[in-house]
């Protein structure tokens, strides 16, 4: 169990699945973890978050309001954020032929335009952490692998891919440290609006493991990201996967 007793840091899209439950084992961990979503709250059938969550409604589209809300986050803890987490994501089922240009524009937003304007806003606020800021960007199998239905999906996770270590290697001498996590498959509203029972067994079968994962391991994989032993560890994407991008045949 990481050491995250007085971090303070951000979480986005931390109302449901893989983003509740990085928030929750971050709280549980030490930290105090301002999550921000459409809701402001944790969505039906999530349960209570841990004590050290604190939920704040708010879309990260709005640029504005994120504008004021980060240095007021920030400078109500000493002016610093210890790390970010860009959790929120879109996507959408379609054949490429047939895919709707809002949609893309939509997925290209949320999964890359927003997770590059947060690190933005909480850069001056992580380089001022004691032992380094940390940004951790959710990909996807789909940044490694091609999915059919969801190509703009995959392009997306391709770019924060790319931009994590670009911004690694760009802010390594501003004490912080960039990293991201790529979650196999787990069960999620997001995976429930792509995966029909036929591709459910295509996914079930293109891993080792063999069934979904439980995403208390991505909240591990986080609170460690964000502890005091990975402070040397930076540019990296690591696959929570059940051993996906592991397995030939």
């Amino acid at each position: 169990m990481s050491n995250l007793k007085g971090k303070i840091g951000i979480i986005t899209g931390g109302s449901s699945g893989i983003g509740f439950e990085i928030a929750n084992t971050l709280a549980k961990d030490g930290a105090t973890v301002y999550s921000i979503s459409r809701t402001g709250a944790p969505k039906d059938g999530m349960g209570e978050s841990a004590a050290g969550v604190i939920h704040i409604r708010g879309d990260i589209g709005d640029t504005a309001f994120m504008e004021q809300l980060v240095p007021e986050i920030a400078e109500a803890n000493g002016s610093r954020l210890d790390f970010l987490i860009n959790n929120a994501g879109a996507t959408f089922k379609c054949k490429a032929e047939n895919f709707p240009m809002d949609q893309w524009e939509h997925i290209m937003d949320v999964n890359v335009k927003y997770v590059f304007q947060m690190s933005q806003l909480c850069y001056p606020y992580l380089r001022k952490s004691p032992d380094r800021g940390r940004i951790i960007n959710i990909t996807s199998m789909s940044a490694h692998l091609g999915f059919s239905l969801v190509v703009p999906y995959c392009t997306s996770k391709g770019a924060v891919l790319s931009m994590t270590r670009g911004l690694a290697v760009e802010w390594a001498q501003d004490n912080i440290c960039v990293n991201s996590i790529a979650p196999g498959w787990f069960q999620s509203n997001m995976l429930k609006s792509v995966a029909d029972p036929v591709r459910e067994q295509q996914i079930l079968g293109r891993m080792p493991l063999h069934a979904y994962g439980n995403t208390k391991d991505l909240g591990a994989m986080a609170s460690f990201l964000c502890g005091p032993d990975a402070s040397y560890i930076t540019g990296q994407d690591f696959a929570v996967d059940g051993g996906a991008l592991a397995f030939g045949y």
